[in-house]
C-alpha cells in the first residue's frame, strides 16, 4: 500500500492555474502579468545587496532538538543586513499539511513575521512577512495521504505507531495537492468570492508595472503574496526566475531496446529489495520506545533512513510508470527561454538567478543518480541551449545565468560546471536544502560528477562538474556530525556582478550544538 502519494503533472498545473484564477478575463482586460512581481521595499535599487537561501525546512521539535529553529537564529544575525529570503521548498513535511504551518513554520520564523511576537495568533493562509521571504513548491508541499491509510491510522493505535515515520508529521491531511501551499504564499484569488471583490483586489495589489505589463506589487509588512508558481522579479539589477520544477522533473521513457528491457528487471528487483528493506525497518521501529532517550535516538535514525527509502521507491516508480513519453511543463520552460532572452536584451540586467526544488547537479549521497535529477538537469539544458541559439555572440564569454539555486538534496553544496559540451557549461551551482530535515552524507564516489549519455548504465561517460564545497552529515568513530545550514549570498556591484558566499552552520554532535560561519567563497 503505498502511504504517499503525488498528483500528476498535469493535475499540479491544473490546480494551481485554478487557485490563482490563471488569465480570468478581469485580468486580461487589464495586461496583468500573472508571472512577474514587483518587491517595493522602499530601499532604492542598489546594485549592493545580500540575500539569504534555506531550503528542506519544514520540521517540527525532535525529541528536543529543533534544528529548524537553530539555523533561524542564525539568520537573525543577518536580517538587517539582508533583503531578501529564497526558500528552496519543502516549506512543510512530510505531506505539505496545513495542520503543520504553526509548528513547522510560523513558530520557527516567527520574527520574519508581522505579528510575530505571538506567532499563535498567526493563521497560516494570513501571513505577513517584514522582509520578503520568496518560495518555490518542494515535492513534499505537494504530496498527499491516500484516504485509506488515513482511516487505518486514525483508528488503530499500533498501526500509527508501527507506521509512526511515516506518521510523523503527517496527521489527518496531506498538502491537498499544493492547496495548503497555495493559501500560505500565493495570491490567492480562487478564494475572492464576488467579480467586484476581485476587481477591486487587482486595481489594489496589480498595480507594479514592468516591460511585460502591470503586475503585483509585493510590499513587505503590508501585502507579501507571490503571483503564481513561477514568478520572475529584478532587484538591483539581477533578474531572479523561480521555478516549479516539480513538473518538468519527470524521466524520460526507458528504452525499447534489450538493454532497457534489462534496466527495467533491474529496477523492478531493487523495489521490492526496498520493499523488504522497509519492513525489516518497522519491524525494528515497533519493539522501541520513543520515550526512552536511547530509543528515541535510534528511531529518528531509522526515520531518516525509510525517508530516504520512500524517496528512491518514488523515484523508481516514476521510471517504471514512464512508458511512452515525459509529460514535461514546456509552457512553463518556454516561459523561462523567453525572460531569458528578454534579460539578456534588456541593458538594465546585469545578472540573472534561477532558484527551484530539484537540483540540476548534486554529489548528495541519494540524489545524484537520480532520474528526475538528470530530467531537470536535461530540461533546463534544452532551455540554456534555445537562449544560447538565440542570442549567438551576443553572451560572449559569460554562462547563461549567474547563479542555480535549489534545494531537495539534505546539504549545502557549491558546485561548478564544467564544459559540458551545451550550454550549461561554467554555471555555479548553490544547493541550500540543509535547514530542518536531516543532513546527508556526501556520496562515497567523489567529488567530480560524471554523465552518461544515454538512459543506459555502462554507456560512455564524460565529467561534466566538480563539487567544491560540501555541508552536510559526517561520521567520526561513534559520534555522528549533522550540519544543518543555510547561506547568505552578497551582490556585489559591477557587470558581471560576484557574488560572496557566506555559508552559515548548526552543527550538533551528540547532544550539543555549535555555530559556525565557514570561511567565505567568492565567486
Amino acid at each position: 500500500m503505498r502511504l504517499i502519494s503525488e498528483p500528476s503533472i498535469p493535475v499540479k498545473i491544473h490546480k494551481m492555474q485554478e487557485r490563482v484564477r490563471w488569465l480570468h478575463p478581469n485580468i486580461v482586460q487589464r495586461g496583468i502579468d500573472q508571472t512577474s512581481m514587483v518587491i517595493d521595499d522602499r530601499k532604492g535599487d542598489s546594485p549592493e545587496f545580500s540575500f539569504m537561501v534555506i531550503g528542506d525546512s519544514g520540521t517540527k521539535s525532535h525529541y528536543g532538538h529543533h534544528p529548524q529553529r537553530q539555523v533561524a537564529e542564525l539568520m537573525l544575525a543577518h536580517k538587517d543586513e539582508c533583503s531578501l529570503v529564497l526558500h528552496t521548498g519543502d516549506v512543510i513535511y512530510v505531506v505539505g499539511s496545513h495542520e503543520y504551518y504553526p509548528t513547522n513554520f510560523i513558530e520557527p520564523y516567527r520574527e520574519f513575521l508581522v505579528g510575530g511576537e505571538n506567532p499563535q495568533n498567526i493563521a497560516y493562509d494570513r501571513m505577513v512577512f517584514n522582509l520578503p521571504f520568496l518560495p518555490v513548491l518542494g515535492n513534499h508541499d505537494y504530496y498527499d495521504v491516500p484516504l485509506m491509510y488515513r482511516l487505518l491510522t486514525g483508528s488503530t493505535l499500533r498501526l500509527r505507531r508501527m507506521l509512526r515515520y511515516k506518521d510523523f508529521e503527517i496527521g489527518w491531511h496531506g498538502s491537498n495537492q499544493g492547496d495548503a501551499y497555495s493559501r500560505a504564499f500565493l495570491d490567492y484569488l480562487a478564494g475572492i468570492a464576488s467579480p467586484e471583490e476581485l476587481k477591486e483586489h487587482l486595481d489594489s495589489h496589480y498595480t507594479a508595472k514592468t516591460d511585460t505589463g502591470r503586475c503585483l506589487r509585493y510590499e513587505p509588512g503590508m501585502f507579501t503574496r507571490i503571483p503564481n508558481r513561477y514568478y520572475t522579479f529584478r532587484y538591483g539589477g539581477i533578474d531572479f526566475f523561480a521555478l516549479d520544477s516539480n513538473t518538468f522533473n519527470e524521466p524520460s521513457p526507458l528504452p525499447t531496446t534489450q538493454a532497457g528491457g534489462i534496466y527495467r528487471r533491474e529496477l523492478e528487483k531493487r523495489r521490492h529489495e526496498i520493499d523488504r528493506e522497509e519492513v525489516q525497518i518497522l519491524a525494528i521501529s515497533d519493539r522501541l520506545n520513543p520515550d526512552n532517550p536511547d530509543d528515541a535516538e535510534q528511531l529518528d535514525d531509522l526515520s531518516a533512513k525509510l525517508d530516504q527509502i520512500n524517496e528512491v521507491k518514488i523515484d523508481i516508480e516514476k521510471q517504471l510508470a514512464s512508458h511512452t513519453s515525459a509529460t514535461i511543463d514546456f509552457e512553463q520552460l518556454d516561459w523561462l527561454r523567453n525572460r531569458l532572452i528578454e534579460s539578456w536584451n534588456n541593458s538594465e540586467v546585469r545578472g540573472r538567478i534561477i532558484y527551484l526544488h530539484h537540483p540540476p547537479y548534486v554529489t548528495e549521497g541519494t540524489k545524484w543518480h537520480q532520474a528526475q535529477t538528470l530530467a531537470v538537469r536535461h530540461r533546463l539544458r534544452w532551455v540554456f541551449e534555445q537562449v544560447a541559439k538565440t542570442l549567438g555572440s551576443q553572451i560572449q564569454e559569460r554562462p547563461i545565468v549567474d547563479l542555480v539555486l535549489s534545494g531537495h538534496a539534505h546539504c549545502l553544496e557549491y558546485l561548478r560546471t564544467v564544459d559540458t559540451g551545451y550550454a550549461d557549461s561554467h554555471i555555479n551551482y548553490i544547493i541550500s536544502g540543509g535547514s530542518g530535515r536531516r543532513p546527508r552524507r556526501q556520496r562515497p564516489e567523489g567529488t567530480e560528477l560524471l554523465e552518461t549519455f544515454t538512459e543506459i548504465p555502462g554507456s560512455p561517460t564524460r565529467k561534466v562538474a566538480d563539487s567544491l564545497l560540501y555541508v552536510g552529515r559526517k561520521d567520526y568513530a561513534f559520534q555522528k556530525q549533522l550540519a544543518y545550514s543555510c547561506v547568505r549570498i552578497d551582490v556585489h556591484d559591477g557587470c558581471p556582478p560576484k557574488f560572496t558566499l557566506r555559508p552559515l552552520i548548526a552543527e550538533r554532535v551528540g547532544e550539543y550544538w555549535f555555530s559556525s560561519q565557514l570561511d567565505p567563497l567568492v565567486i
